[in-house]
């Protein structure tokens, strides 16, 4: 690693099962870190209750420099960051951003059709409450379900938006 006195997202890969506790680590470090929640139903026996689950699986981002680097690896449940060509992979601030904006409104009920739309095109969200929000087209699912990669988070997430509300980019 380069040094770098910058500020930087990064995704770290932890322990299973260990998101929300490496994040209240780091955290007491002062360490910024972001955990995307989700909420959902869990159904017992006797009842339903709603919980906050990870939305992406044994994934963490933070926010370091050099000086924050290592501290984050040696922190209990902390296992590599994510990197492409063995180089820890930075994310842009804006997808973050976007991630952050796309949870806010995770449960927004859309309605779409997506026929202009093929497998591969890029696309920005022109308005509504995911606006600005770029991703690449994966997959088409029906008429009213798309699933869109945000390549530097390596996931994919899956939303329901209405085609007026996309541009494609060239």
């Amino acid at each position: 690693m380069t040094l770098n006195s910058k500020y930087q997202w990064y995704a770290v890969y932890t322990r299973s099962r260990y998101e929300k506790k490496l994040y209240k680590l780091l955290e007491s470090q002062n360490i910024e870190c972001y955990l995307p929640l989700k909420v959902e139903d869990k159904q017992w026996s006797d009842r339903v209750k709603k919980i906050e689950e990870p939305l992406l699986r044994s994934y963490l981002f933070v926010k370091v420099s050099n000086k924050e680097y290592y501290k984050v690896l040696n922190t209990d449940g902390a296992v590599r960051y994510i990197s492409f060509n063995g180089k820890a992979a930075s994310i842009p601030e804006k997808q973050i951003e976007d991630l952050k904006l796309f949870l806010l409104h995770f449960n927004q009920n859309i309605e779409a059709t997506v026929d202009d739309l093929e497998r591969g095109d890029k696309v920005e969200v022109k308005s509504g409450l995911l606006k600005g929000v770029k991703g690449e087209v994966i997959e088409i699912r029906g008429k009213n379900r798309i699933v869109l990669r945000f390549r530097e988070l390596g996931y994919c997430v899956h939303t329901e938006i209405q085609i007026k509300d996309i541009k494609t980019l060239d």
